[in-house]
């Protein structure tokens, strides 16, 4: 039906910046929301940032003033730039992608495979 990919992980030094992308595609006839979660191992996913189509965002806590999302509705791609990173923004990213099929029409929310992300002391 929908497919997500996230790509742009990789290894930094602390105070260093990454982007990620993520791309919806196939059978999508709107997306309603679009947003960001990572996972550290041992740990519970937490959601980073998201948005909706209307163009809110939310953040959370630990990233607001370093971390911003932003959207290319008509791409169905959506962006994280990570600047000031931290050794704790270490953990798997994922995409999530609330979105209304053309099979179903009905919304449900399509996970990526995640991108590592590893911040270095």
């Amino acid at each position: 039906q929908v497919q997500v990919v996230e790509s742009g992980g990789g290894l930094v030094q602390a105070g260093g910046s990454l982007r990620l992308s993520c791309a919806a595609s196939g059978s999508i006839f709107s997306i309603n929301a679009m947003g960001w979660y990572r996972q550290a191992p041992g740990k519970q996913r937490e959601l980073v940032a998201s948005t909706t189509s209307g163009g809110s965002t939310n953040y959370a806590d630990s990233v607001k003033g370093r971390f911003t999302i932003s959207r290319d509705n008509a791409k169905n791609t959506v962006y994280l730039q990570m600047n000031s990173l931290k050794p704790e923004d270490t953990a798997v990213y994922y995409c999530n992608t609330v979105a209304i099929s053309t099979m179903t029409y009905r919304p449900y929310a399509y996970w990526g495979q995640g991108t590592q992300v590893t911040v270095s002391s």
